[in-house]
């Protein structure tokens, strides 16, 4: 990796997210990725207040706040302004977190990606709304308490596959990552950059005060969940070529599981159908990838 994007930073200190906050440790990769000629999209999210309140900012990028369920149509909009100034040069960036990208506003990110609109969304995945007090979202995992699901009603569905259904779009580029694999991340935001037309990357951000674990726990937590499959890491161009970029040797999901609070309920009996399901995901994913199960 060059050394200017490595030394790149776009995100001031003083900004007001939590101590181990993954969202704001994938802001600092992206943006080191993406550089200076980046106009943000900000729908309602943890970011609109790690930013910082007007008139201040964190960020040393230019940021529209936009309502939480238009984050695919205000980046539109952007774009469109930017093309009739004959400004091709500026990347825009619509920055959401997991409520308005899997809930909230994926009517909004399908329509755009639907035409192909020239943009970047990232959406970074605390499995919860965190921002409003750790409400159940559709990307939050089977089994996880939140303060919607609690006691015996914790939740018992399944994650979202929001990647698949960006794929199904037959958008140019969709990808995942994680805060633990920093070179991977700024690989494939230097992609997306250098692409046109719509491109998602789905970025695992630990969230400690959600997941109930120690903020210095944030990276490892992160990095577990690709090694134990529970968050694969792969990219998908035009819908159809799946590349997975980091195979576990070993993927036992119980020790996981067992470090975060917001886990700490279930039994050795949900933990073997948890593993079930990531073993089912992890084989339906090689397939698709071309690879013999």
């Amino acid at each position: 990796m060059p050394t200017d994007v490595l030394d790149r930073e776009l995100v001031h200190s003083g900004h007001v997210g939590c101590p181990g906050c993954g969202a704001t440790i994938a802001m600092r990769f992206v943006l080191k990725a993406l550089g200076e000629k980046t106009i943000m999209v900000l729908p309602a999210c943890c970011w609109s207040v790690i930013a910082g309140p007007y008139p201040q900012s964190a960020l040393k990028i230019p940021v529209l706040h936009a309502a939480f369920e238009t984050g695919g149509a205000t980046a539109t909009g952007v774009r469109a302004a930017l093309d009739m100034k004959g400004d091709t040069e500026t990347t825009v960036l619509t920055w959401a977190g997991d409520g308005g990208t899997f809930d909230i506003g994926f009517q909004s990110l399908s329509g755009a990606v639907e035409r192909d609109e020239n943009f970047i969304y990232v959406c970074y995945d605390n499995e919860a709304y965190m921002n409003t007090g750790v409400q159940r979202s559709s990307s939050t995992p089977y089994g996880a308490w939140t303060t919607t699901t609690t006691g015996k009603d914790w939740k018992k569905l399944r994650k979202k596959n929001i990647v698949e259904a960006l794929v199904a779009h037959r958008i140019p580029y969709a990808a995942t990552a994680s805060i633990a694999f920093p070179e991977d991340l700024l690989r494939k935001a230097q992609k997306a950059k250098n692409m046109k037309g719509s491109r998602f990357l789905h970025i695992y951000a630990s969230c400690p005060t959600g997941w109930r674990i120690p903020s210095e726990m944030s990276i490892k937590i992160a990095r577990m969940a690709v090694q134990t499959n529970i968050f694969p890491l792969y990219e998908v161009e035009e819908g159809l070529r799946y590349t997975i970029n980091y195979r576990p040797k070993e993927y036992l999901v119980r020790e996981y599981f067992r470090l975060q609070g917001r886990f700490k309920h279930l039994t050795e009996k949900d933990l073997d159908q948890i593993q079930q399901m990531v073993n089912e995901d992890w084989e339906l994913l090689l397939r698709k990838a071309g690879e013999h199960v």
